[in-house]
Order: structure tokens, then sequence, then C-alpha cells
């Protein structure tokens, strides 16, 4: 669901789901548990919410609707505190605790009793559409330069790790004198023992 598929209707209380346009208007759904449909015809005025907005009396003269749902959300969460039954100064403190730039001359306290109903109907069918939506980190990639030297880095580092071929050389070198010096040690033992042998027959 989305702030685009929900409408309001000039003369009619509430807000409706807009569910499919016809020859002759389009057939809305009202949100309540009535959920009651009636075809809005040309000759009545509808406003989807996506395109409403609300005075200013800043440079861009106008914040939309949507923006203003996400303010009142965060501040008032489920709750506005704001009834049929609250004076003008209620309302106009409320809409000025979250958009204080709001034309007071353009915007009516009628029309701050709408926007809190309209908030108090979505809150009750819809309280995804009062949520900001939080943009996705964009994602970084390594420039070309980074990632040759992190590639140079790694085989360093692999190169780093093997052993050096001098060190492979004279370590084989190393084990072939070990194998050579304990070939000879028993050569060695036997001449000695043939040799002491001889001199006990003389």
């Amino acid at each position: 669901m989305e702030l685009r598929e929900v409408a309001a209707v000039s003369g009619r209380g509430g807000l409706f789901k807009i569910l499919k346009p016809t020859k002759n208007g389009v057939i809305l759904e009202a949100i309540d548990p009535s959920k009651k449909r009636f075809v809005a015809g040309a000759n009545e005025r509808v406003s989807i919410l996506n395109e409403i907005s609300i005075y200013t009396t800043d440079k861009d003269g106008s914040v939309p609707l949507e923006s203003v749902l996400h303010k009142i959300h965060a501040k008032y969460g489920a709750d506005t505190k704001i009834t049929g039954k609250s004076s003008n100064d209620e309302l106009g403190n409320f809409l000025s605790s979250i958009l204080p730039e709001y034309d007071r001359e353009k915007v009516y306290h009628s029309d701050i009793k709408k926007l809190a109903n309209w908030y108090a109907i979505l809150q009750a069918n819809f309280p995804e559409l009062l949520v900001a939506k939080k943009e996705a980190a964009p994602k970084t990639e390594a420039k070309p330069a980074e990632a040759k030297e992190e590639k140079v880095k790694a085989v360093k580092e692999e190169k780093a790790e093997a052993p050096a071929p001098a060190a492979k050389k004279a370590a084989a070198k190393k084990v072939k004198e070990v194998s050579e010096e304990a070939t000879e040690k028993p050569a060695a033992k036997k001449a000695a023992a043939k040799k002491t042998a001889k001199a006990k027959g003389e």
C-alpha cells in the first residue's frame, strides 16, 4: 500500500482506497469497517494524498503531505492527542510543533483538524505509510589504483611467506651433509673394531 492509492473526497468525511478507474469516474472504497464502495464521478473532487501539500512561508512555499505525516509520526507516534473537540489553539500548537513554518493565513484550523483525522485513519489501517523509508547506503567500489595496490600488496605478502630459494638450497645441503656424516660414522666404527681385533690376534 502506498499513499498514492489513498484519496480524500470533497464533501465526504474520511479517506478512501482507490480501486480502479471506470468510464464514469473511479471506484473508491471507504477505509473504515464498512468498506463501502462507490463511484466518484467527474462532478466530485477527488484528491490523491501524495499530491497534497501544506502551505508554508519559506521559499519552497509548501511541504508535501507525506513529509508532514512522517514528521507527525516521529514526534507523536500513534496518538496526536487531537480530537474533534480540540480548540483552535490546540490545533495551531499541534501543527506548529512539527511544521513551525506553516502559513497561518492559508492553512485553516479546519484543515489541521482534517490532517489529524487523516493521520488517525492511516495509523489505524496502514501505519506503515507514516514511517519514512530509509535510503539504502550507496555501495562504494574500490578505485582501480586502490585495487591494483591491494593486489600488489597481496603478491608481496605471498612471496614473503614462501621460503627463499637460497634458504631451500642451504637447508638441502645441510641435510645431505648430516646424512653423509651419519653414513661415515658406522664405517669408521667398523674399521676401528677390525683394527682392535687384529691387534689382539697379534
